[in-house]
């Protein structure tokens, strides 16, 4: 986040989004780039503790309510070390709207312990996810960010290389795991928009990913049903991807009415 500061800066110039969600800041509360968006009208929460993980969420329509990590999150312990909580997640109520920023564990290799803990994590938020709803049918509620799952094959560059290499985020229990949120009821708000195949959110860096043309879909925002009947547009800004300093990531954006 502190290296593409000004590249985040023109972004919002450009848009003139109300809310940002922004996952993997790398960076801890007292040095984020509070100025980059108080600078320009937004109000800014921040949940980050070292140079890894961290998620934010910026709004110009309020910010009330934030919550930092969802019940009954689950935390990480690698090789048994004591388990920490992670900067995962973090909700903030911005106008009528309960935002989700969220930045799911990789997962790492399908063995890995990573993976679990990716699974597990899932299977938590999937539960909260469901509570929510069940609370009020007419809830607003946006859960958007790195997914770090392609759930269709069209999702992926060659899903021939993924499965040859067992590589994870095509996995059938990642699948499983995305799909769960859409049997409780949320939706994907950009998909019906942005319809694919080679229609990507994330390129690697290595091997020239995006000059090939070789990257996944794997970024999203799955809205409750109430939220999904506003949708009147939505994009992938894949031109953001391009130049010097860009993420890996391609921002999505989604219109409400």
């Amino acid at each position: 986040m502190r290296a593409r500061a000004d590249r985040v800066e023109a972004w919002l110039e450009r848009h003139d989004v109300d809310v940002v969600a922004i996952q993997e800041t790398k960076c801890r509360d007292d040095n984020f780039p509070w100025e980059v968006f108080e600078h320009n009208g937004y109000d800014v929460a921040h949940f980050g503790f070292s140079q890894w993980n961290g998620v934010a969420i910026a709004s110009r329509v309020g910010l009330k309510d934030v919550e930092r990590t969802f019940a009954d999150q689950p935390p990480f312990g690698k090789g048994g070390e004591d388990p920490v909580q992670e900067a995962r997640a973090i909700a903030a109520t911005c106008g009528d709207v309960r935002i989700w920023s969220l930045y799911v564990p990789n997962g790492r290799a399908l063995t890995d312990e990573h993976m679990e803990y990716k699974l597990t994590w899932l299977k938590q938020l999937r539960e909260q996810a469901e509570t929510w709803l069940a609370g009020d049918s007419q809830a607003q509620i946006a859960l958007a960010g790195d997914w770090n799952i392609a759930p269709q094959d069209e999702d992926v560059w060659d899903i021939d290389h993924f499965r040859e290499q067992e590589l994870t985020h095509v996995s059938e229990p990642e699948r499983e795991a995305f799909r769960s949120f859409l049997d409780a009821g949320y939706a994907d708000l950009v998909r019906p928009h942005t319809p694919g195949p080679g229609v990507y959110t994330y390129w690697d860096y290595t091997s020239l990913r995006f000059q090939k043309r070789e990257g996944m879909r794997i970024d999203f925002v799955l809205g409750s049903p109430a939220l999904a009947e506003r949708v009147e547009s939505a994009f992938i800004d894949k031109d953001e991807r391009r130049g010097k300093g860009a993420s890996d990531h391609a921002p999505v954006v989604v219109d409400l009415g």
